[in-house]
């Protein structure tokens, strides 16, 4: 059988099985690296069973492959925003490194600075070493840069399929409205791409495969067929929490950084009986979702690569849905930056569940690591195969999340800290306060407490990249205009 170095090195692994056919080597091949199997979920919170988010949340499928694998209760997102979010998972860096703290096209993620020159995809390090890669959907922001897989299987442009007219909001600059739309599962987006990936699995791969399929519900509009809303009556709908002075000990910057101002708030949701509606509608779209999860999961459960080919289900941030008087993600809040993540290693050990930080920063390096390949220097994402290999496993790190440069928050076991590029500070401590309604900050108890979450902070922060761009508002506005003005 040929080794993992042999492999690695390509030619010379060739050179030790000339012995054996082509035929019989990549038989060997199969056997000895597993296939990885990647899911990614725009805008999922979590309001998922298996994270228990939300008493009305109806997902088998993802709760299934929870029962296999290690479910991550404190995972994060390396930015609350689609963009930066998805070029830190897939280049292993993270937006203070590369200066991508805006959305970004796909192809200028390399553009944006030195180092995020230097950096290899993870799906091109997979292709790199051997693999197969394959991908559909939104798997980066916009749908796959060029070159990044072996095969790609498309993306429809932005989120529909859009009702004719407005359901509920039609204010410019955002696709938010929700409501009962289309009429069949066959005419989303997220239904073909399953079938995609089905497809896939049933084919014949002479190489171990790494397939990636980017879903994009639950993102707004959150729009699905009628079924999926009678999965979640109106009657039985519960509220999250709120707190209507929430934001009052709040510091000014962090005001100007979440107002977004073409999404609804809580308050005018009230207001207007609609805040069950919105409920509604984002529970049934990550319920239909999670349908489509079910159809690729039994694809893979009836396929020659059952047993070895490790899975893994993640969101790129999470979202509010009407904590914090807003209904968005791009926030530094616990509910904007929690997202699912779920592994399977390749042969499940069974369900296992961690509450120990994790950043999705750390996929690269541990899905990597899981299938046996060499380390990726660059990446500053932690290998947690650790904590998959038992949950509990002692944990000293934090998950650090950022929006802008020199904005971050920093989550461990037990607090959120907030830091804002003025100094200003957010300080939460969540076995008292799991809502994050008391800022701590500015208490004199707390002082070293904060010093030592400050070490977690990134030591270095990269100037906005022209190539990054974020206008939704006017701090980020002017951010975006100064760096592509230096440009010009």
């Amino acid at each position: 059988m040929i080794n993992r170095r042999n492999f690695i090195i390509g030619g010379a692994g060739l050179m030790t099985a000339a012995c054996a056919t082509k035929l019989d080597w990549l038989t060997e091949l199969k056997k000895e690296y597993p296939n990885v199997l990647m899911l990614v979920l725009d805008d999922l919170n979590n309001w998922v069973g298996a994270l228990g988010g939300h008493p009305n949340a109806k997902t088998p499928n993802i709760d299934r492959l929870a029962a296999q694998g290690t479910t991550f209760t404190n995972a994060h997102a390396p930015a609350p925003l689609c963009g930066p979010s998805r070029a830190s998972i897939m280049t292993g860096l993270a937006p203070s490194t590369t200066g991508i703290y805006g959305h970004v096209h796909d192809n200028d993620i390399k553009s944006a600075n030195d180092k995020a020159a230097q950096s290899i995809f993870l799906s091109e390090y997979f292709k790199q070493h051997g693999y197969y890669t394959a991908a559909v959907g939104k798997v980066f922001h916009q749908a796959v840069a060029d070159g990044s897989f072996d095969a790609f299987g498309g993306r429809v442009h932005l989120f529909g399929p859009y009702s004719p007219t407005p359901l509920k909001w039609d204010k410019k600059g955002t696709s938010t409205d929700w409501g009962a739309y289309p009429e069949k599962d066959e005419q989303m987006p997220d239904f073909d791409s399953a079938k995609w990936l089905v497809e896939q699995l049933k084919m014949k791969h002479d190489k171990p495969f790494f397939m990636a399929g980017g879903f994009l519900r639950p993102h707004v509009p959150w729009t699905v067929p009628q079924k999926w809303f009678d999965m979640h009556p109106i009657e039985d709908i519960q509220l999250p929490p709120y707190l209507k002075n929430d934001l009052d000990d709040v510091p000014e910057i962090a005001k100007r950084i979440t107002e977004f101002k073409m999404m609804p708030t809580t308050e005018w949701a009230i207001e207007n009986n609609e805040w069950k509606n919105i409920v509604q509608a984002y529970l049934a779209s990550v319920s239909f979702v999670d349908s489509c999860v079910g159809m690729v999961l039994d694809a893979l459960e009836n396929s020659e690569y059952a047993n070895n080919t490790a899975v893994v289900l993640w969101g790129d941030h999470g979202y509010d849905i009407g904590e914090k008087n807003r209904f968005a993600k791009m926030a530094l809040w616990e509910t904007s930056t929690r997202t699912p993540l779920i592994i399977k290693p390749p042969k499940s050990q069974g369900k296992q569940v961690s509450a120990q930080p994790v950043s999705l920063l750390d996929l690269y390096p541990t899905l990597i690591s899981m299938c046996g390949l060499p380390a990726n220097p660059q990446l500053e994402g932690r290998d947690i195969t650790p904590l998959i290999a038992k949950a509990d496993t002692q944990w000293q790190h934090a998950a650090v999340t950022t929006f802008g440069p020199n904005n971050h928050a920093v989550k461990t076991d037990r607090y959120r800290y907030i830091r804002y590029e003025d100094g200003s500070e957010e300080l939460y401590d969540h076995k008292t306060d799991p809502n994050e309604w008391k800022n701590l900050a500015n208490l004199s108890q707390y002082q070293d407490i904060k010093q030592d979450l400050r070490k977690h902070l990134p030591k270095e922060n990269a100037p906005w990249s022209p190539v990054s761009q974020f206008r939704s508002n006017d701090y980020f506005r002017e951010i975006t205009d100064k760096a592509v003005g230096k440009t010009l």
